[in-house]
């Protein structure tokens, strides 16, 4: 059984607290103050609350409360007391009204939040939680809470060449961003099976890419780009293959709960836009030691302000947050706990609503069987 949060149960009472407080009120006070105008506001308060059969207790309850107190202070008049009873009645009706349409109004946002759910399920499906002996994690956080799904994309394969994972930041927004995320990640995915090389991967997408440009108009066909970060692991997960083409650099967190940030040697623009001009697609190799974690975003996360201006440094607040827990509890976090915290504290860092969408892919190499018991994770 579903238990309530307190303040669900407890806001249920609110109605009836009102109603009790308006006898209070008129109890406590001479015989020609009346509480029917804070008798009025109980079923009200229970629009929110309270389904049309409770509305129509609290109304109910309201009217005799109002009669009574009429009684006890000997004053009831059905002149003036009937009128107080049929605008008790009319607000009671009108909040069952209301009550219906907030009803309507929840089961189509909820219809709305599925079939978004349902796009981002088909356009962005979730990584496996591992591939081999790589460990992986996903998050994705919109800047609109109804939009499930942007211009944001990760994906993660098992190709013949070792896993290759790939994060990105379409320009844009809206349907042409979601509409430019379906084709990388679709061309990623062919490429990824077939292209023996990063490089050639990358060249295979920028071709696709280009060609879907050109089917644009105006803006979009000029300045329509992705930043990108692709990754390949070796198949001993002790090296992996990097590309940064104008992505965020990611962040290759070690089992000490140390950090380093991966920049690249030689800056590359975004893919899409070789109607410009051409450009190489430098290659880093980096060590990928046991219990290490390359933790890879998007700017939604770097581009995070505070009020002062100030942008979010994950290279700084992350690692920070590792050696914390690591200190507390003995052992670093797992994948789930790190994003989980990125997440909050950029939301923290922000004070509330993401600035822009995030996403997050973590992917981690765990430590041999014979170093568990030493480094327990």
């Amino acid at each position: 059984m579903r238990v309530l949060p307190v303040w669900s149960r407890v806001r249920r009472w609110i109605p009836a607290v009102v109603i009790a407080l308006a006898a209070l009120v008129d109890l406590l006070t001479p015989p020609t103050v009346s509480s029917a105008p804070l008798l009025a506001v109980a079923p009200v308060t229970a629009v929110s609350l309270l389904s049309p059969a409770g509305i129509v207790g609290i109304g109910l309850s309201a009217m005799l409360v109002q009669a009574g107190l009429g009684y006890v202070d000997g004053t009831y008049g059905w002149q003036d007391d009937a009128a107080v009873q049929i605008t008790l009645a009319a607000v009671t009706a009108l909040a069952i009204g209301l009550n219906r349409s907030l009803r309507t109004q929840h089961v189509s946002a909820s219809r709305a939040r599925y079939a978004a759910e349902v796009a981002q399920r088909a356009v962005l499906p979730r990584p496996p939680s591992r591939l081999g002996n790589l460990r992986i994690a996903a998050r994705y956080v919109p800047a609109e809470d109804m939009a499930l799904i942007g211009g944001d994309l990760y994906v993660v394969q098992e190709t013949p060449f070792g896993v290759r994972a790939m994060v990105g930041d379409v320009r844009g927004k809206g349907l042409s961003a979601v509409t430019a995320v379906s084709v990388d990640i679709g061309v990623f995915r062919y490429a990824a099976d077939h292209e023996p090389d990063l490089p050639s991967l990358v060249e295979c997408m920028e071709g696709a890419l280009l060609r879907e440009s050109q089917r644009r108009e105006g803006l979009d066909s000029i300045e329509g780009f992705t930043t990108a970060l692709i990754v390949q692991f070796t198949s001993d997960l002790s090296q992996f293959h990097l590309i940064n083409r104008g992505h965020p650099a990611p962040l290759l967190l070690h089992q000490d709960g140390t950090a380093r940030v991966l920049e690249p040697s030689e800056e590359a623009p975004p893919l899409g836009i070789t109607a410009l001009g051409s450009w190489k697609s430098p290659v880093e190799t980096h060590p990928f030691p046991p219990g290490a974690t390359l933790l890879c975003f998007t700017d939604g996360v770097t581009e995070a302000r505070d009020r002062a201006g100030n942008f979010f440094d994950p290279a700084e607040r992350v690692p920070r947050m590792m050696q914390s827990y690591l200190r507390q509890t003995g052992q670093l976090p797992d994948l789930t706990t790190v994003l989980d915290f990125l997440v909050r504290d950029v939301s923290r860092h922000s004070d509330g609503a993401p600035q822009d969408d995030q996403a997050l892919l973590a992917l981690h190499r765990p430590l041999p069987r014979a170093d568990l018991l030493a480094h327990p994770l």
